[in-house]
């Protein structure tokens, strides 16, 4: 296991050739309106960590470059495919005209929810999260194929945003197989 300090992870250089080469998962992240940079740029290094094909940063999502994302990505959104959309309702139009087999699932807690250790993940998928404070948008929940929630036991009755797609993301990751 390779061990970095602090300094060492935030200037790691990264070839463009060995990143190009990465084999890329075919999972779309969305932020549907995330507004925290430390989220925003954890969820840069979620994507890297996966080897997933692109973040889209929609509607008040702030975008790269940005000091505060830049630290929190440990410059990640560098190698990374990522664009701008102005909502995530658009995104989600454009992947579907591009990949109209792609799933769309939103991290959200909803009537619709399914437990997210339930569901069995096909590919392409595209997994939208949502506004830290309000989650995901009504509109993107009317459209997705699935809802996925996380099980909360105790008192308090959410997560971060970064810290549920992480969940999310991992266990989607154990169906990769079947691609």
């Amino acid at each position: 296991m390779i061990k970095l300090n602090a300094k060492e992870l935030r200037t790691t250089p990264v070839d463009p050739e060995a990143a190009r080469s990465v084999k890329r998962n075919p999972i779309t992240i969305i932020l549907d309106n995330v507004l925290d940079t430390y989220n925003i740029g954890s969820i840069f290094r979620l994507a890297d960590a996966v080897a997933a094909e692109k973040v889209i940063l929609c509607g008040e999502t702030l975008t790269p470059p940005n000091s505060r994302i830049k630290k929190a990505s440990i410059n990640t959104w560098n190698w990374l495919d990522w664009e701008y959309s102005p909502s995530a309702n658009e995104a989600i139009k454009q992947i579907k005209r591009q990949a109209p087999s792609t799933t769309i699932i939103a991290v959200e807690q909803d009537s619709r929810s399914k437990p997210f250790a339930q569901v069995t993940y096909e590919f392409p998928i595209a997994l939208v999260v949502g506004h830290e404070s309000n989650g995901v948008s009504k509109e993107v929940l009317d459209v997705a194929d699935i809802i996925v929630e996380l099980p909360m036991w105790g008192i308090n009755k959410s997560l971060n945003v970064m810290v549920s797609l992480g969940i999310v993301l991992y266990e989607v990751t154990k169906h990769l197989k079947n691609t």
